[in-house]
C-alpha cells in the first residue's frame, strides 16, 4: 500500500488528486514564502486559519487554511506524508470521495480550533488536520473492517499514528486542536466513503495494456524472487526517519 515504484509520469496519472494537492501546496508556498508577492501575501492574510475572523462571519477560513504552509519544513513534511498514505486511499475510494474525506477532516480540524478557542486572535495553517483525517480513515478499517487493509500495513499505519500523535504533544507550535479534530473527522467519515468498498483489488489489479507502465499485482515481485519483506522494512524505517529528520528540521525553520 505504501510502496512507491511508480515513475514520476505514472504518479501523477494514477493520483491526481494527490498530485494537484501537492502541486497546491508547493506553488501556493512558493509564492507566499519565497518569492513573497504582494497579491500571495494578500491571499495569505485573507485564508489563514484566524478564529476571531470566523467569528466575524468570515467562514472560509475553516478550509483555506488546509491549502497553506508556514516554511519549507512544514510544506515537505505534509507534502510527504500525503506521498506516502494519499494513494493507497485515493485508489481505493476513488477521486470524489478521496477529496471529500481530506477536506472533510481539514474542516473538522479547523472546526474544533475554533469550536474550543473561538477567541482566538494567533494564526493557524497547514494541511496536517487534513492529513491525520487519512490516518482517521485508516484506523477505523484498522478497527472496523479489517478485511480492506492486513495486518503488516496495520501495524504500519498505526506505528505512524501513534509516532504523530506523541510529536503532536512533544512539539511547540503546533495546532493540537487541528490535529485531533482532523484525526476525528477521517474516523467519522469513514463509515460512508468505505461503505461500498469491498478491498483493495481495483488498486491492486490496477494494469495498463503499456508493459512499460506500472502494475499492482501484489505478488508482482515473487518471480523476480526480490527480499520483499526487507525492501518494506526498509522502506518503513527509511520513511520514519525521513518524517522525523523533516520534523525536526520543521521545528527550527
Amino acid at each position: 500500500m505504501f510502496l512507491r515504484t511508480e515513475s514520476f509520469k505514472d504518479f501523477l496519472r494514477f493520483y491526481p488528486v494527490v498530485s494537484i494537492l501537492i502541486t497546491i501546496h508547493l506553488v501556493l508556498w512558493l509564492l507566499i514564502d519565497v518569492l513573497q508577492l504582494p497579491f500571495a501575501q494578500d491571499l495569505l492574510r485573507a485564508g489563514i486559519g484566524l478564529n476571531a475572523a470566523v467569528g466575524l462571519g468570515e467562514y472560509w477560513r475553516l478550509i483555506t487554511p488546509v491549502f497553506l504552509h508556514g516554511g519549507l519544513g512544514h510544506v515537505v513534511f505534509n507534502s510527504f506524508s500525503l506521498i506516502l498514505f494519499g494513494p493507497a486511499l485515493e485508489q481505493m475510494l476513488g477521486k470524489g470521495k478521496f477529496i471529500l474525506t481530506y477536506l472533510f477532516a481539514g474542516f473538522i480540524g479547523n472546526l474544533a480550533t475554533y469550536i474550543f478557542n473561538p477567541d482566538s486572535i494567533i494564526p493557524h495553517l497547514g494541511a496536517s488536520g487534513a492529513i491525520f483525517g487519512l490516518f482517521g480513515v485508516y484506523l477505523y478499517m484498522v478497527m472496523n473492517k479489517k478485511h480492506l487493509i492486513d495486518q503488516a500495513n496495520s501495524q504500519i499505519v498505526m506505528t505512524i499514528l501513534v509516532i504523530g500523535l506523541v510529536m503532536t504533544f512533544i512539539r511547540s507550535n503546533i495546532n493540537i486542536l487541528g490535529h485531533i479534530g482532523g484525526l476525528a473527522g477521517g474516523f467519522i467519515i469513514a463509515p460512508l466513503v468505505l461503505k461500498n468498498v469491498t478491498g483493495f483489488s481495483t488498486w491492486r489489479n490496477r494494469r495498463s495494456r503499456n508493459d512499460d507502465e506500472i502494475s499492482f499485482n501484489p505478488n508482482r515481485w515473487k518471480k523476480r524472487r526480490f527480499p520483499t519483506k526487507k525492501i518494506a522494512t526498509y522502506v518503513l524505517w527509511g520513511g520514519l526517519a525521513i518524517l522525523v529528520i523533516f520534523a525536526v528540521i520543521g521545528r527550527f525553520l
